[in-house]
C-alpha cells in the first residue's frame, strides 16, 4: 500500500518536533454482505475502505489523525496534525530506519471469498432458508445473513517495526421464528472463521439452519425458567462469552490501570477454582479472533492469563506495556484505521478438564443446563454480570429434562470462577462474536468445555 521510503520519511517528520514515538497503521479492506429474508434477497452490498491512521506520542500525550489519502502528501499532512496534537514545541531531527518483518500466516486461505460469485453466496442463503422451513409448519419466519471481508494491513513505527498482514473472515447467520400457542419463539445459529469460502466445506449450512429452527420449535413447549440460586451446567462452547465478559475484560491492562478491574493488584493470587486455566490466544488457526500481527505490529501470541486458578498476567498493548515496563502480549487492536488501538481480547477460552460431560450432568441432582448463552452486560470494576439464556433445560435427578423459556444468569465473575467445581474434557469454541469497547468493535472468539458452577442465580419467571 505504501512504499518503505515514504513510510520512513513520514515517520521522521512525525517526530521532528521531539515526540517519543510515531506509528503509521494503514489498511485496505474489501467486504461483501448478503441479507436474505423470508425467501428473498433483501440486500447485497460490497464495499471498500482504505486509509491510514497516524499516532504520535510525546510523554503522556497522544496525538492521532487519519486520512483516506495514502499519497505521501496526504500521509505527511496527517502526521503533522498528529504531531501538533502531541506536542506544542521542541525541535530536532530523527532518522527512522524500518526493518520489514516476515509474513506470518496464522490462517492459510484456500478460496478467497472476493473471488466467489455473489450468486453463489446468495445460493447459500436460499439453502439455509429452505432447510429451516423444512423443520415444520411452525416456522413462520426465516432470516439469513452472509458476510466476508479481506483486509490487508500495514504497521510501521519509529522503533523500526514494519509488518504486513492479511486477514480473511467469512460468516453466516440464521434466525428462525416459530409460532405456537405460547406465542412466537426464536432460534439462532451462526458460524464464522478466519478462513475463506472453504468454510462451507467444514460447515453444513443446512444443519445450521435446521438447528436454529429446532431451537425455536422446542421453546414453543418450554416452561418458564425457575428463579433462585442453583447448580448450573454450561454446555461446551456455549459459555465462553461468560468468561469473555465476566473476567476477560477485567484482565485488559488499560482497565486495570484505570482502576476499572476487580482483578487489579491480584497477580499471583488464587482468583479461580484450581480447575481453571484461562488463555487468550491470537495464534489459534482459523478461529474468529486469529491474526498474524496485532494492529500495532506485534506478533499474535498464546497468553496464559489464569493458570490452575492463579492470576498470572494481564493482556497488554504498546502504551500500557511501555508505561509499566512490561512485554507486549499481541493484544493491541483497533476497529479500523480511523481508530486508536487499545487492549482487546482475541480468542479467549478455558482449557479442558478431565471429567466426562455426561458425568457432570449425572452428578447434578437438580439445576439448569445452559445449552446456549445470549448477550449480557458486566461491570468490570465489580465483576457483576447478567447474561441471557437463549437455550436452557431443567436438570432433574441427574437427567436433562424439560426445555425452559429464556431467562437470565445473574452472578459475579470472580465468584463464578471460584465456584466451578466440575470441568469437562470436551472443549469447543463457540460462535463468532464482535466485542464492543469504547465505541469500537473487533472480531473475537471464545470457548470452554462443559462445566458446572455450584451456585448461580437464575432470573426466571416461574412462580
Amino acid at each position: 500500500m505504501i512504499d518503505q521510503d515514504v513510510l520512513e520519511r513520514v515517520l521522521a517528520a512525525a517526530v521532528r518536533t521531539g515526540a517519543d514515538f510515531a506509528e503509521v497503521y494503514a489498511e485496505d479492506k474489501r467486504s461483501t454482505s448478503v441479507a436474505f429474508d423470508d425467501g428473498r434477497v433483501e440486500q447485497v452490498t460490497s464495499g471498500r475502505d482504505r486509509g491510514a491512521g497516524i499516532r504520535v506520542i510525546k510523554g503522556d500525550t497522544t496525538g492521532f489523525a487519519h486520512t483516506a489519502d495514502l499519497t505521501e502528501t496526504g500521509l505527511a499532512a496527517a502526521a503533522e496534525a498528529a504531531a501538533a496534537a502531541a506536542s506544542q514545541g521542541g525541535g530536532g531531527a530523527r532518522t527512522v530506519a524500518l526493518t520489514r518483518s516476515p509474513v506470518r500466516t496464522v490462517s492459510p486461505i484456500e478460496q478467497f471469498p472476493d473471488n466467489v460469485r455473489k450468486a453463489d453466496k446468495v445460493a447459500l442463503m436460499a439453502r439455509m432458508d429452505d432447510a429451516a422451513r423444512s423443520a415444520g409448519a411452525a416456522i413462520v419466519q426465516v432470516s439469513a445473513a452472509y458476510g466476508d471481508s479481506r483486509k490487508h494491513m500495514l504497521v510501521a513505527n519509529t522503533d523500526g517495526v514494519f509488518v504486513t498482514d492479511e486477514q480473511v473472515r467469512t460468516l453466516v447467520r440464521i434466525t428462525a421464528v416459530a409460532d405456537g400457542d405460547s406465542g412466537m419463539q426464536t432460534g439462532y445459529q451462526s458460524a464464522g472463521l478466519t478462513k475463506g469460502f472453504e468454510l462451507f466445506r467444514e460447515v453444513n449450512v443446512e444443519e445450521l439452519a435446521r438447528d436454529a429452527a429446532r431451537m425455536a420449535i422446542t421453546k414453543l413447549n418450554a416452561r418458564p425458567a425457575p428463579s433462585g440460586s442453583m447448580q448450573v451446567v454450561i454446555k461446551q462452547g456455549s459459555g465462553g462469552v461468560l468468561f469473555h465478559e465476566a473476567c476477560g475484560h477485567g484482565l485488559e491492562a488499560d482497565l486495570v490501570a484505570k482502576g476499572g478491574s476487580v482483578y487489579r493488584g491480584k497477580q499471583g493470587e488464587l482468583v479461580a477454582s484450581p480447575l481453571v486455566t484461562l488463555v487468550d490466544d491470537g495464534t489459534m488457526t482459523g478461529e474468529w479472533g486469529a491474526f498474524g500481527y496485532d494492529d500495532e505490529g506485534h506478533p499474535s501470541q498464546y497468553n496464559v492469563l489464569i493458570q490452575d486458578g492463579v492470576l498470572t498476567d494481564y493482556m497488554w498493548d504498546y502504551l500500557r506495556a511501555r508505561n509499566e515496563g512490561r512485554p507486549r502480549s499481541g493484544n493491541g487492536r483497533r476497529q479500523s484505521y480511523q481508530h486508536l488501538p487499545m487492549v482487546r481480547m482475541t480468542n479467549t477460552y478455558v482449557l479442558n478438564g478431565t471429567t466426562e460431560p455426561d458425568d457432570i450432568v449425572r452428578a447434578t441432582g437438580s439445576g439448569v443446563y445452559v445449552a446456549k448463552l445470549g448477550g449480557g452486560s458486566v461491570n468490570t470494576a465489580s465483576g457483576d454480570f447478567v447474561f441471557g439464556m437463549t437455550e436452557a433445560y431443567l436438570i432433574e435427578d441427574g437427567q436433562i429434562t424439560e426445555p425452559l423459556r429464556e431467562g437470565n444468569l445473574i452472578g459475579n465473575g470472580p465468584a463464578v470462577l471460584r465456584d466451578i467445581d466440575m470441568l469437562g474434557n470436551d472443549f469447543a469454541m463457540g460462535n463468532p462474536g464482535t466485542c464492543g469497547k469504547d465505541g469500537q468493535g473487533v472480531p473475537v472468539g471464545d470457548g470452554q468445555p462443559t462445566l458446572r458452577v455450584k451456585s448461580l442465580t437464575i432470573g426466571g419467571t416461574a412462580a
